[in-house]
């Protein structure tokens, strides 16, 4: 339904909401959303990191094989020191390096994507009983 709901809004509004990460990120918040890789704090902060962190590097260095290896283990560093962890957001800094975006990318889609799946997950997860989502906010 998350991605679904994403999908129907990218089109009805004309935005780029979707991208390939919130695939895996849809398996974590709805399939172990328990996981401290699955909470709100890691899907936005996770993605939005490694979303800025590529975006710079693309800026400064470009798109070669040597800034996209910095583009992911930086975010994965910067992910750690914050306590943002998400895997998901290491294909952001790929699909960042490989696609080229402007600074808009940062809100739509990372931003606006990341609200959209958290806020399903919140609805779908807390209508199970033996559910509860998210485990923490922050």
């Amino acid at each position: 339904m998350a991605i679904t709901a994403t999908s129907y809004l990218a089109v009805k509004t004309n935005s780029p909401l979707l991208m390939a990460p919130f695939g895996a990120t849809s398996v974590l918040i709805f399939g172990v959303p328990e996981s401290p890789l699955a909470q709100p704090r890691n899907v936005i902060g996770g993605n939005l990191l490694a979303a800025i962190v590529s975006l710079i590097i693309l800026h400064f260095l470009g798109s070669s094989p040597l800034a996209m290896g910095m583009a992911v283990s930086s975010a994965i560093g910067i992910m750690q020191l914050t306590g943002t962890l998400h895997p998901p957001s290491g294909a952001v800094a790929l699909v960042v390096m490989m696609t080229k975006p402007d600074w808009p990318f940062l809100l739509t889609p990372t931003f606006e994507g990341s609200m959209i799946l958290v806020l399903c997950a919140v609805i779908f997860n807390n209508l199970a009983q033996e559910r509860t989502y998210p485990q923490h906010w922050f």
